[in-house]
């Protein structure tokens, strides 16, 4: 395993958990106790925990993982509902794409769609996120507008009064909204109140808000909200999702895709 992948994992299992220790993680991953210390002073040295006597605990108590530890997570499911995003997508129409493993996702479907290999331009893609707006850059039929603002580093997402500027001024189709719970009680929420603001801001500019799901999120709560659920036109979400959180929200006027 290499140390990116071990780093993963510990980081991983660390979330689930709230605490490790060495002995416990050297098993899980079938590595030295050693390694496993060596593992979590370097991640300690990084701020992305604390280490303990004998092993470590999350690095604070609303503990998110940078972007770059997420991918892995759930990832035939986020592929699926990308593409399932982007097909409800026209070609010319101008969508908004907030920060996130999923919505990274959308952005790579939308780039490879056939029907959206040339135009003048083929799609304008509003973004906060600097890793979407770096992607498609490189693609010339589409416009990129990326909105101003501090980078935060955990999810490659531009927040702040400077990108209320941008996105204050501009009206676009549809926005998809990446999140980390969703409700049909507490609605659309994210960890950080910076980038629910943002997401939020998105969502008043759109004439139609998509949030792309995967199921272990729904029925969820965390900290910012970004939206009511009454908000949001159509969740695309996997095919583990069950039959009565399908029903609350259908209840609550969000159309369900489950892919």
């Amino acid at each position: 395993m290499s140390r990116d992948a071990r780093w993963k994992a510990l980081l991983e299992l660390l979330v689930e958990r709230g605490r490790l220790d060495v002995e416990d993680a050297a098993a899980q991953l079938e590595v030295s106790a050693a390694t496993i210390r060596r593992d979590f002073d370097q991640l300690a040295e990084q701020q992305m925990l604390v280490r303990t006597r004998g092993g470590a605990v999350v690095h604070g108590v609303s503990y998110e993982l940078p972007l770059r530890y997420k991918t892995a997570r759930h990832a035939p499911e986020k592929q699926r509902i990308a593409k399932a995003v982007a097909d409800l997508i026209a070609p010319g129409e101008a969508v908004g794409l907030t920060g996130g493993t999923t919505t990274t996702e959308v952005a790579r479907a939308l780039a490879v769609r056939p029907d959206l290999a040339s135009g003048s331009p083929a799609l304008t893609v509003v973004t906060n996120a600097l890793n979407i707006a770096n992607e498609l850059a490189v693609r010339p039929q589409f416009k990129i507008v990326v909105t101003g603002g501090v980078a935060r580093p955990q999810s490659y997402e531009l927040i702040g009064p400077l990108a209320d500027g941008v996105l204050g001024q501009i009206t676009i189709d549809v926005a998809v909204l990446g999140v980390v719970a969703f409700d049909p009680t507490h609605g659309a929420a994210a960890h950080d109140e910076a980038e629910a603001a943002i997401n939020r801001l998105l969502c008043e500019r759109a004439e139609r808000v998509v949030v792309a799901a995967d199921s272990s999120k729904l029925g969820q709560r965390a900290f910012a909200r970004i939206c009511a659920a009454e908000s949001v036109d159509t969740l695309v979400t996997d095919a583990a999702v069950g039959a009565e959180t399908v029903r609350r929200f259908e209840e609550a006027g969000v159309r369900v895709v489950a892919v």
